[in-house]
């Protein structure tokens, strides 16, 4: 089997940052993917609360620069990097001034949810998208993790599709339980848009919650993945609808996950 190239998106990665399964996963599995002979990238969001002395962080500036549209808004991307202590693994955080530089996460110190984390979500998959381009790195695989990933498979089928750089890149997209009941402003749809993608195609995302960003996620990955954590009645009944016609497969955290994943990532690129 060929040497694969994997690009791992994710809310979180130890020693980072955790506040949900998803930082420890992030920190397991590209570490044995790549002693199991693969490339890797992988690619946080730089949350205010990661702090960058003691991790480490420096901008690279060749990758920074560029600017990100969200919506109307164009917003300047930051690319830091830092390296994984005791693992040969870099990490490469995205930033911006207005969305990242709050010392929280998605909650803010009363508990309100970020009302523009949609807008943060946005700014982080076509940040990643852009970053990898401007590396002139292209993966194999895209494996997004978590409902703030969730627009990215739909960027890769349409917008980035006709960019050599991922014209051959499969996505996996492995849903975790971290819902919430906060609900986006109606204008997600407009800021969502890129070139080549119209309404229709971002129907999914119209009840602008967890939901949406699971169902965008879900209808344009190659491959999806539910954690084996228990999910709402809600989002059972999505993967119950979402089933029809794909496959939706469940990887448990157990000795056997790094097996699954290599041969789930071999099936999806050969």
């Amino acid at each position: 089997m060929s040497k694969l190239r994997i690009l791992y998106a994710a809310t979180e990665i130890n020693p980072f940052l955790q506040t949900t399964r998803v930082a420890e996963f992030l920190r397991r599995l590209p570490q044995g993917m790549q002693e199991m002979g693969m490339e890797i990238r992988i690619f946080v969001p730089r949350f205010g609360i990661i702090n960058e002395r003691k991790n480490r962080l420096h901008e690279v500036v060749r990758l920074s620069g560029i600017n990100i549209a969200v919506g109307e808004d164009e917003k300047p991307l930051i690319i830091k990097v830092a390296s994984i202590p005791n693992a040969k693994l870099q990490v490469y955080f995205i930033d911006n001034e207005d969305y990242f530089h709050r010392k929280s996460v998605l909650r803010d110190k009363n508990d309100q949810f970020h009302p523009d984390n949609d807008e943060r979500a946005i700014f982080f998959c076509k940040g990643v998208l852009e970053t990898v381009k401007k590396l002139g790195w292209s993966p194999d695989i895209v494996h997004c993790n978590d409902w703030m990933t969730g627009l990215m498979p739909l960027y890769l089928k349409t917008t980035y599709k006709k960019d050599p750089i991922f014209k051959d890149a499969k996505s996996i997209f492995t849903v975790y339980n971290n819902e919430f009941d906060y609900k986006f402003d109606s204008n997600i749809i407009e800021k969502a848009k890129m070139l080549d993608i119209d309404d229709s195609m971002l129907a999914a995302l119209q009840s602008a919650d967890f939901q949406g960003f699971i169902k965008i996620g879900m209808e344009y990955a190659d491959s999806v993945v539910r954690s084996d954590e228990d999910f709402s009645d809600n989002v059972n009944a999505l993967f119950s609808e979402y089933a029809k016609g794909r496959n939706i497969g469940q990887v448990a955290d157990d000795e056997n996950l790094l097996n699954s994943y290599y041969t789930l990532y071999n099936e999806l690129a050969n």
